[in-house]
């Protein structure tokens, strides 16, 4: 699908969809355990859709009915041969691979688009070390044996996806186990997500600074769970609004450990016309911080994001490619952006590259450029956002599907 959009100023309100990071979180625990719980404020996305896919094949079931999910556990008893569908979402991968492990599932794993590109190297190592063997180096992926104990030493400075999958795992084990982190660990907000999640449904974690101690041998409990609105997507709204748009934004939560919370201070902070942020623990900002920064006075400077080079895209070429097209100037750096505001975004043709949130940056940008802005490939949103242009249109904006020869 191709949109074309034409510049106007948003305004009315909007209500968040829950958070997909929470969802996920949610979607596993309540999966794991012995009974039925009841999700709410559940957005159904491809990625989602995806997870709940993954634990099916696991053995738990799922009642939807709007955006309430009810969940009957599977308690956490052994899996047997199963293939597990990730589609493009890396969370569903990384998360599940250990989680079949400790159920001692013989499991394959598929995906699509750039999702077998996407390193599970640690998972490779340290699994093989505690009882899993790997029968392929590349997608599809295949595992079999049965997780043991022990200590598993991650890098901190790839993805915290690793070490979530492992803490809603090693729980399941027989024996006590810890994380050590060899580096820092970046993105530590989504690890405190899953950590809540965890003692939500009765599971007990040690942290230290820098390791993570799990007792074997736990059960997960039912726990009904309503999803908290998302910042990564309210984001988006948020610099609606600091580019003259006007928008209320509802369903947050103001007492979330979301780490994209961030972007109501970044936003805050704008009036000083520029900024210069560490994004190792906001990595999903970068893209529209890039639109905020282009609409600014002085030169802002993103860093420490080299990870977005194996998202969905490579968003850093990505996001410079988006901006560049529509009149910003933009240098990618070895981990990171360099904005330079124009004082002309002039519109123009974008490509999406299949990401869901160059999509939505493109789509705010629109309401301060002088003329249209085509996006190609605006179906990308289905992944984690599937009524953006629906709530965008709400709040006035002009989108117009077209055909593109």
């Amino acid at each position: 699908m191709d949109v074309r959009i034409t510049p106007a100023k948003l305004s009315g309100s909007v209500r968040i969809p829950g958070s997909k990071s929470a969802a996920h979180r949610a979607i596993i625990a309540a999966s794991l355990a012995k009974g039925t719980s009841l999700l709410t404020n559940v957005t159904m996305s491809k990625d989602i859709e995806a997870t709940m896919g993954a634990m099916t094949a696991l053995g738990a079931q799922f009642t939807v009915e709007g955006d309430t999910v009810r969940v009957t556990g599977s308690g956490g008893k052994a899996a047997g041969k199963c293939t597990i569908d990730c589609n493009e979402s890396g969370s569903t991968l990384r998360f599940i691979i250990p989680i079949a492990a400790a159920l001692g599932a013989e499991a394959e794993f598929l995906g699509k688009g750039r999702l077998p590109e996407r390193p599970i190297d640690i998972y490779k190592r340290e699994l093989s070390r505690h009882g899993i063997s790997f029968t392929s180096s590349e997608m599809p992926y295949r595992i079999s044996g049965r997780l043991t104990g022990g200590t598993y030493e991650i890098e901190g400075n790839v993805s915290s996806q690793f070490i979530t999958g492992l803490l809603f795992a090693l729980p399941l084990i027989g024996e006590d186990s810890t994380i050590l982190m060899t580096s820092h660990l970046e993105s530590r907000p989504y690890v405190d997500m899953t950590i809540q999640t965890l003692r939500r449904a009765g599971i007990t974690v040690h942290e230290t600074e820098d390791s993570f101690t799990i007792p074997g041998g736990q059960s997960y409990s039912p726990c009904d769970m309503q999803v908290e609105g998302d910042y990564s997507q309210a984001a988006f709204f948020c610099t609606a609004n600091a580019l003259g748009c006007d928008i209320s934004v509802e369903g947050l939560d103001p007492d979330s450990v979301q780490g994209d919370k961030r972007i109501l201070q970044i936003v805050e902070n704008m009036s000083a016309g520029s900024f210069n942020e560490d994004c190792s623990d906001i990595p999903d900002l970068v893209p529209i911080m890039a639109v905020l920064a282009a609409f600014g006075k002085d030169k802002s400077v993103i860093y420490n994001a080299q990870r977005l080079r194996i998202k969905e895209s490579d968003r850093l070429a990505a996001v410079s490619d988006m901006l560049g097209r529509l009149g910003g100037d933009v240098t990618v750096t070895e981990d990171g952006l360099i904005i330079y505001p124009t004082g002309k975004m002039t519109g123009g043709q974008v490509d999406s590259f299949g990401d869901h949130r160059i999509v939505m940056a493109a789509a705010i940008a629109a309401v301060g450029c002088s003329g249209d802005v085509v996006i190609r490939g605006a179906q990308a949103v289905e992944k984690s956002y599937p009524d953006f242009f629906k709530d965008y249109i709400h709040l006035g904006g002009k989108v117009n599907v077209i055909d593109m020869e």
